[in-house]
Parts: structure tokens; C-alpha cells; sequence
């Protein structure tokens, strides 16, 4: 497909009506949707505003500057290097602070926010409990959360499984 003289005015006169690059391909027909964006790129043809997003109403600056966020530290380094994994229960610890039972509403970043019941039903919440730092969780669920990986197996370990279940392919 080339872009004729013929082809380019049509597009431009589509685009300033403001059609989508979709609506304008199926005019022009064999042209795909990223071919017209494209050329409109380099047409250099005036951006509009996307059909996505809505208009969001400016919102008026506070009379005082707000206070300054606190810096976070950076995360433990178990923390970084192990992974999330999904874990029976562990058996309860005995708690130095009762759960807070924060709701979506009420939690902030330095609460627990390990959900607790079904967030389909009444009566579900968030733990609330003092989180640690770096961690979205309490000591208690962050240990239910994180644990450490097994051991890594070694190129020769993989090699040795492949062997044996060639083996017993045939």
C-alpha cells in the first residue's frame, strides 16, 4: 500500500473530523490502524486528547504547603532475595500486639496488610497490626509470606534428571 496524494488528504481531512485511526483505516481501506497513526506522526498533524481518559477537574492547590513525606528505608535484604510462596498456615505466635482490624479505608503504610476473610463478604478486613519495615506485613504474617528458597541445583543436577528421564522415555 502506498500513501497516494489522493490517500494523504483523505486521511488528513478524517483526522481534523475527528475519527479514530480505526475508523479512518476502514475508510481508506488496506491500511492497517498502525499505518495511520504512523503517518499522522509524520504528517506531524495535530495530537487530540485520547477518548480513554477522562477529563479530570483541576484541583485547587492547598493554602499551606503540605509536610514532607517520610523516606523510606530500603527493604531488608531477605527480604529482596526471597520470593512470596503460598504456605500452609504456620502456628500461631504468640501476638505482643492484638490485630487492629483496618478496613481499605483506614490502612496506611505502616499497617499489616494482610487480608483476612473473604473480601466478598461483610466482616472482612486487613490484620492492622504494626508493619515492619521495607514489608507490607506484621512479623507473624510476614513469616508466612517469605521463606527462604531451597537449595539451587547445579548444572550437573539438571543434566543428571534430563539423562534419567530420557532414559525412562523409551
Amino acid at each position: 500500500m502506498s500513501w497516494t496524494d489522493e490517500r494523504i488528504a483523505t486521511l488528513r481531512e478524517l483526522w481534523e473530523q475527528g475519527h479514530s485511526a480505526s475508523q479512518i483505516a476502514g475508510r481508506l481501506g488496506n491500511v492497517t490502524r498502525n499505518a495511520v497513526i504512523g503517518k499522522v506522526h509524520r504528517l506531524g498533524l495535530s495530537g487530540r486528547p485520547s477518548p480513554v481518559r477522562a477529563e479530570r477537574p483541576a484541583r485547587p492547590l492547598p493554602a499551606q504547603p503540605a509536610a514532607p513525606r517520610p523516606q523510606r528505608e530500603a527493604p531488608p535484604v531477605a527480604a529482596i532475595r526471597t520470593k512470596p510462596r503460598i504456605a500452609p498456615p504456620a502456628p500461631p505466635v504468640a501476638e505482643a500486639e492484638p490485630a487492629a482490624r483496618a478496613t481499605l479505608l483506614s490502612i496506611n503504610d505502616r499497617m499489616c496488610k494482610w487480608p483476612l476473610g473473604d473480601p466478598g463478604q461483610a466482616g472482612f478486613h486487613f490484620c492492622g497490626r504494626k508493619g515492619q519495615t521495607g514489608v507490607p506485613y506484621c512479623a507473624e504474617h510476614a513469616r508466612i509470606a517469605y521463606q527462604v528458597s531451597g537449595p539451587k541445583r547445579d548444572k550437573r543436577d539438571r543434566e543428571r534428571e534430563r539423562e534419567r528421564l530420557l532414559r525412562n522415555a523409551y
